[in-house]
């Protein structure tokens, strides 16, 4: 008996060690009550920051289920997603690896490149038809099962809100979009689109509560960082060895590769002696990764340093990705055939999409920041980033970025410094600084409270959370997130979005973010549905001014709406509120227009739209045509219609 009990004990030991690290119960409690907070409004403050915005009756929940315990929970982001999950299953690209979306959803450049081999088009077409082109390049891909990345980036697009929507773990969807951000890459860089979605899904979303070191290393060897900063290609001088073993290759095999000038063999031959005459250093990521992704810009580096960082990455690159036949097929042919063991062998580290190229290291002595680099390959940039990645400064850096994230745009210093400090103690654990953050008493301070302003995606999913709405088209929302001023993913410089509320907010931002609130709450936006009168239990209101007390409370809950309610009240009996939004609207400062390629993904996302008469609206063709049809269609204008558009497109409802 003894012994089977030492069996069982010591099989919960293992199992909870295969577990990994968990938070004790209950390890701390939030000192909201110092604040003259009560427990239902700390419940309020937890919901307004680290998730999407409350949905109806969850502010009851949180404080059922105990403020600390709820919290805790949503630091081990295990909460069942069952209902999400089945929305997503629809989404068969978002799943899928980097080769494999090379291989189903090439660039425009690839197809070109394949139609033209195949005689299918001639590159003349393009210049003389665009039409005829445009029919043959579809044609050709449906022939060979290809799809046009603007399906790839629809799929992707429509789970982000998705998620940010309906997910459990909403920390855990706040914390991806944030890191992502931090770490940006964009879809306006060709090279790396494509590799976004595993990006996101691979590299961020499973770190967020990690380790920093461990996110930092796992962005820097992602081929969408790779590509976004060109550090793919950053190359350090060949030594006399190199260049004999390379002169030797060409020698023996060119002949042979270079009989059919037109093969991929022949292509990788000419490829390879045009990047071995261009190669070089590129010191893009290398600045990046201390001004932006550790140290920040006053981290105490200088241009030499940057420029050393920059020869110690050298090698980082890509795997050559299977690309229908052309240089990534071939190169990774060849690496097949060298054998996975004799490159290990001679220094080269392939870790999935990850290459350590040791031909392309600079092998010479470095010093960053004081510390000296020897010739150890690989390891010299995994030491360098955990260098960076262990600086006071990164700390500094990186907690207070977290805390102009969740706190305000200037948190006090007193509360800088404890977030900082618990980065060094617990070696970059984001859990742990979360947790000293929120069980300061400056988190829960009057100078915290709703001082942040909503993003136009923090505020299309807000309004879907506080309505309970149901949304089975989400790129509708995705063009009116673009028309508010963030067009997702797609922020073209290496900082990401600003995270401060003078970015967000002017006249034309917020005439737009009424509109958006009116052409919501009157159910003009495709595929989004709700039921005004299910949150009020089906009880009527009165009156509009009674209507606005009403939902007020229920949108924003735990709030004093008496000054926001005086400033509404004006606006609830004017039959062309709408119009008169619109108009204003359009001639304040222009929003950001969906690009061409929006209207055949909104079709896309709802089919029924490609039978509907969408002739009128804008210069930029399907997307500002399908914004007019939302803005102007006729939908649900009742009363209680226009009170809830009226308080989402209020000042107070775009603060959290």
């Amino acid at each position: 008996m003894a012994a089977v009990l030492a069996v069982f004990i010591a099989a919960i030991a293992l199992s909870s060690f295969l577990a990994g690290p968990r938070l004790a119960a209950k390890q701390f409690s939030f000192p909201y009550k110092q604040a003259g907070l009560t427990e239902r409004q700390a419940a309020a403050q937890l919901l307004n920051r680290f998730t999407y915005g409350a949905t109806p009756g969850e502010i009851d929940e949180v404080v059922n289920t105990g403020l600390e315990k709820w919290f805790e929970q949503q630091l081990e982001a295990n909460n069942p997603d069952d209902s999400l999950k089945q929305m997503l299953s629809q989404y068969d690209a978002i799943n899928l690896t980097n080769a494999q979306v090379e291989t189903l959803y090439p660039r425009g450049g690839t197809v070109l490149r394949l139609a033209v081999k195949d005689g299918v088009i001639n590159r003349d077409s393009v210049k003389t038809d665009k039409k005829e082109y445009r029919d043959q390049i579809k044609a050709y891909m449906d022939k060979n099962g290809m799809k046009p990345q603007q399906e790839l980036f629809r799929q992707f697009i429509n789970q982000k809100i998705l998620r940010a929507a309906y997910s459990k773990n909403q920390l855990q969807e706040v914390l991806t979009s944030f890191w992502f951000n931090h770490f940006n890459v964009s879809m306006t860089k060709n090279d790396c689109a494509g590799y976004i979605p595993a990006y996101e899904r691979d590299v961020i979303r499973p770190n967020v509560l990690g380790k920093f070191d461990h996110l930092l290393l796992a962005t820097a060897k992602s081929p969408a960082m790779l590509y976004y900063l060109d550090n793919f290609q950053s190359s350090g001088p060949m030594d006399p060895a190199q260049n004999k073993r390379y002169a030797k290759f060409i020698e023996n095999q060119a002949p042979n590769m270079m009989a059919d000038s037109t093969s991929p063999q022949a292509k990788f031959v000419k490829q390879a002696q045009k990047l071995r005459k261009a190669q070089g250093l590129n010191e893009n990521y290398a600045r990046e990764v201390m001004e932006l992704h550790t140290l920040g810009v006053d981290g105490g580096y200088t241009q030499s340093d940057v420029t050393q960082a920059a020869r110690v990455l050298t090698g980082w690159t890509v795997y050559p990705l299977e690309d229908r036949g052309g240089l990534g097929t071939f190169g990774r042919k060849v690496a097949n055939a060298y054998g996975e063991n004799n490159l290990k062998n001679i220094g080269f580290v392939h870790e999935g999409d990850f290459l350590f190229n040791m031909n392309k290291h600079d092998k010479g002595e470095k010093t960053v920041l004081g510390h000296h680099f020897t010739n150890t390959g690989y390891q010299e940039g995994v030491d360098l980033l955990e260098m960076l990645a262990h600086n006071p400064a990164t700390a500094k850096f990186i907690t207070k970025k977290i805390a102009v994230r969740f706190v305000n745009d200037a948190p006090p210093q007193s509360l800088l410094n404890k977030m900082s400090a618990s980065f060094t103690e617990h070696d970059g654990d984001i859990k742990q600084v979360l947790i000293t953050m929120v069980t300061s008493p400056e988190f829960w301070s009057k100078n915290a409270l709703r001082e942040k302003t909503k993003s136009p995606f923090e505020l299309a999913i807000s309004s879907i959370r506080s309505l309970n709405a149901s949304v089975m088209y989400p790129f509708a929302l995705n063009l009116w997130v673009t028309r508010m001023g963030e067009k997702m993913y797609s922020y073209q410089a290496p900082t990401g979005f600003p995270d401060r509320g003078q970015y967000w907010i002017n006249t034309g931002a917020l005439l737009n973010r009424m509109n958006f609130g009116l052409a919501l709450a009157t159910q003009r936006i495709p595929g989004v549905k709700f039921d005004l009168a299910a949150l009020n239990n089906h009880h009527e209101p009165e009156s509009p001014e009674a209507g606005l007390a009403i939902y007020g409370k229920l949108m924003m809950p735990e709030r004093d709406l008496n000054a926001t309610i005086a400033k509404l009240t004006p606006m609830l009996n004017d039959p062309d509120l709408i119009k008169k939004v619109d108009d204003a609207a359009g001639k304040a400062t222009p929003a950001q227009p969906a690009d061409m390629s929006s209207n055949d993904m909104m079709m896309a996302d709802n089919p029924k739209l490609a039978k509907a008469k969408v002739n009128k609206g804008g210069k930029n063709g399907g997307a500002d045509k399908l914004m007019y049809a939302m803005q102007s269609g006729p939908g649900n204008n009742s009363m209680l219609s226009q009170v809830v558009g009226i308080l989402i497109g209020s000042p107070e409802y775009q603060r959290r």
